[in-house]
């Protein structure tokens, strides 16, 4: 008797996910048909509360698909963006916007621990303790549109990128708690002798005292729904891209047309992939050589290949001596970075 056939997965099939990019820019969110449900995403979500539970902690944030990463103050919950949800939306993301935050699994539970941590401040109210403001500062602060990060700063943990614990209070609590939960972190060890660890013993304290006790705050609302918005991807892009275009003129721009040219060439090497096949290289190197912290080596090292992919550039010459020259143009970028003591940088 011959074996039957495997049954065939049921996949979730969207008429939307065949358009081109210029017609898919004018669907609106509320057609999109999205679900939490059912997609990729859940997984991951249930890996957070199993970390969660890990800690001791009874509270699970619940999760909805909005237009961005958003935790709405006053709700212990957040929202994920739309396009994780589906590939043919992260495709679409990657073209607008250069990059997919949060695309692979790492970086996406990163930032799940993170926003967890503005859930659980918002379950608890516990920015209104008073030992959370003497070791976080007001979370009354206005929140700025853009601050000026200190790449050489211990006092703050060094999670996300961009040194985003350094933004605001309730930030630098929800960083402090992503290293925190994180599994298998190391963290009395990775940061003996830094300030920040005062204030993960007063995270670990907390999360003790309130591991099981049920949050005052409980609602679900949803802020923001992707199901209940009615504007257009189209309409989306343009006001992200508004918000966070880079400059048309910077200075590395200089340094890295001395490296690498314009013109594609037959065979020639793309420099955004040249650098980061050199990264890990080149990142041990530059931290060695210049005594500095291997974050700011990342940070600086992801923008030049941020930057050579948006300004098309490609290796010329020997490959060799092209490398000797790219470390020698980031090494002063490092530098640059720290007497700067950074620019500023958009929320």
């Amino acid at each position: 008797m011959p074996a039957r056939a495997a049954k065939p997965r049921k996949s979730r099939r969207h008429a939307w996910a065949g358009l081109a990019d210029e017609d898919l820019l004018d669907v609106r969110f509320c057609d999109l048909g999205l679900t939490l449900e059912g997609s990729t995403l859940e997984g991951d979500v249930e890996r957070l509360y199993r970390e969660l539970q890990r800690r001791g902690l009874s509270f699970r944030p619940h999760c909805w698909l909005g237009e961005e990463w958003f935790s709405p103050d006053g709700v212990p919950g957040f929202a994920m963006p739309f396009y994780l949800a589906h590939p043919r939306l992260r495709r679409l993301e990657r073209r607008m916007m250069r990059e997919v935050e949060g695309g692979n699994r790492n970086w996406f539970m990163r930032i799940l621990r993170h926003e967890a941590g503005h859930a659980l401040d918002n379950a608890y109210r516990l920015r209104r303790r008073r030992a959370w403001r003497e070791t976080f500062g007001p979370a009354s602060l206005p929140y700025p549109d853009s601050y000026r990060p200190r790449p050489g700063s211990r006092r703050f943990v060094q999670h996300l990128c961009s040194w985003y614990a350094q933004s605001h209070p309730t930030e630098d609590f929800a960083e402090t708690f992503a290293v925190w939960l994180k599994p298998g972190s190391r963290w009395r060890r990775e940061y003996a002798q830094w300030p920040a660890l005062a204030k993960l013993d007063y995270v670990d304290q907390l999360m003790a005292e309130v591991a099981t006790t049920p949050p005052p705050v409980r609602t679900r609302m949803h802020v923001e729904s992707l199901s209940r918005s009615t504007r257009t991807l189209r309409e989306h892009y343009d006001e992200r891209l508004s918000r966070y275009a880079p400059p048309t003129r910077r200075d590395e721009d200089g340094l890295l047309y001395r490296v690498f040219s314009t013109e594609p060439g037959r065979k020639r090497l793309r420099a955004a992939t040249f650098l980061r096949r050199l990264r890990p290289r080149l990142h041990r190197a530059i931290a060695a050589s210049e005594h500095c912290g291997e974050y700011l080596v990342h940070q600086v090292m992801r923008a030049a290949i941020h930057r050579s992919g948006e300004l098309q550039l490609y290796v010329v010459g020997d490959p060799r001596r092209a490398a000797r020259h790219v470390q020698r143009i980031l090494t002063r970028l490092v530098r640059a970075f720290e007497r700067s003591a950074g620019r500023r940088l958009n929320l």
